[in-house]
């Protein structure tokens, strides 16, 4: 698709989004770049589109859909978002992310359904998020906000955490040790993985990445997730073992995908092209997104459609 001169209205643009969104004929990386897009904008078609896609039938397109709600903290998605994770014929990664989102949008209503799914939902790790959901949507309570929908915790990483990062007055030692404990809560482990995060450097990095070895799938993947945030070359060696894996649970080596992505060295390249065939259809549509968004950085332009404009076919 080539595109002309004048620019289309924002209507326009928006239904021109939604519907490249939910066209299941469309590559998966197209269709990602729409997902990214409809995140920045607000709004009920927006927000409408990635709610229906939070049932596709590709898991990964169907996950993502459920973290953007949960990032854009979009109360009208939460009847959306608890059905999806009722819904036990729903892959775990689906529903798992609605948990997720449910814990981002912070409404105490929430807090009866996560509970159930704690105990009944039958994958540890939707188990394991809607404990931190719930610790989450607790945390935010007792620090005093009235508001009906929790605000944005600040970080350097623009993303909405499912943990508060611990105090900067723990040492990397400190934090490390507290990581890699298997006895300790999963919300004090994922505070002390955001709180490596924020400080960075080398030995914040060696830390998260010994805890790419930890007993929990939930970790694993956020670990791999952090990773690439955090785009330091010292982890692509542990993200490609993790990402040939063929044991290792979908969304871990999912996430490695896009963390090798975003390191984005030439080794890196060659594994994504590699396991772009993968039979996990989780784990092949993640390299191929995360090729594609490699591809469009080195042509200098945005992988998100910024600017639509109109189409000549």
């Amino acid at each position: 698709m080539a595109f002309g001169n004048s620019f289309k209205s924002s209507h326009e643009t928006e239904k021109f989004l939604c519907e490249r969104l939910l066209d299941q004929n469309q590559p998966i990386s197209e269709r990602f770049r729409a997902l990214f897009s409809l995140r920045n904008l607000s709004g009920s078609g927006p927000r409408d589109a990635l709610v229906l896609a939070t049932r596709d039938s590709s898991n990964l397109l169907a996950h993502e859909a459920a973290f953007a709600l949960g990032q854009m903290q979009a109360v009208e998605a939460v009847p959306a978002l608890k059905d999806v994770l009722e819904d036990l014929s729903l892959h775990p990664i689906v529903r798992h992310e609605a948990a997720e989102a449910l814990g981002a949008i912070g409404l105490e209503s929430n807090v009866p359904l996560l509970r159930k799914s704690l105990e009944s939902d039958p994958a540890q790790e939707v188990q394991e998020t809607c404990e931190l959901a719930l610790r989450r949507i607790e945390e935010q309570k007792n620090s005093g906000y009235t508001d009906e929908i929790s605000p944005v915790v600040a970080s350097p990483f623009l993303s909405v955490d499912p943990a508060k990062p611990a105090s900067f007055s723990f040492s990397i030692d400190q934090l490390r040790e507290a990581l890699l404990n298997e006895e300790k809560g999963m919300y004090e482990r994922y505070a002390a993985l955001f709180a490596l995060r924020n400080h960075g450097g080398d030995g914040a990095v060696s830390a998260v990445i010994a805890s790419l070895d930890a007993k929990s799938a939930l970790l694993r993947h956020e670990v791999a997730y952090v990773l690439g945030q955090l785009q330091n070359k010292a982890a692509s060696a542990a993200l490609s073992e993790v990402l040939r894996n063929v044991n290792e649970h979908p969304m871990v080596r999912h996430e490695a995908a896009e963390a090798l992505g975003s390191i984005a060295d030439k080794e890196s390249i060659e594994l994504l092209e590699e396991f772009a065939k993968d039979p996990e259809p989780i784990v092949s549509q993640s390299c191929e997104v995360a090729l594609s968004m490699l591809e469009f950085e080195r042509s200098g332009k945005s992988f998100e459609y910024l600017f639509m404009q109109s189409p000549q076919m």
